[in-house]
């Protein structure tokens, strides 16, 4: 199995590309909104971050580095979780805003367990 292979098996991973995938998505209804323009930017900043900093850290070869990028990476997921749950309930519907919500905490928790798993270790 190649390193890439190993890494889009990251559940973490996989769930971060499907959420950077429903941000945009989600954004695109608000787009038009120039209460939203700056909301709209940020939200896909961050949520794009999360797999992008998953990818850095894993391709730094060093479990140091890579625990050090899955914590920035947990940073990016819970403001994206936070800009859903404070301020985007303004302008989407709650089903959604639940089902984001969710999702970014599973990211979180997977986040979460990794780090822990990598610190742990020798």
């Amino acid at each position: 199995m190649s390193t890439d292979d190993k890494l889009h098996q990251f559940t973490a991973y996989q769930k971060a590309n499907q959420l950077f995938d429903l941000v945009v998505s989600d954004m695109a209804l608000l787009s038009s909104n120039p209460l939203c323009t700056r909301l709209v930017s940020q939200q896909i900043a961050s949520a794009d971050s999360i797999p992008s900093n998953i990818e850095e850290g894993y391709g730094r070869g060093s479990r140091a580095d890579y625990c050090r990028f899955l914590v920035i990476a947990r940073g990016s997921a819970t403001e994206t979780r936070g800009r859903y749950e404070m301020r985007f309930k303004h302008w989407l519907p709650s089903e959604l805003i639940t089902e984001r919500v969710h999702l970014c905490e599973e990211i979180v928790a997977i986040l979460s367990a990794s780090i822990r798993t990598l610190r742990s270790r020798p």
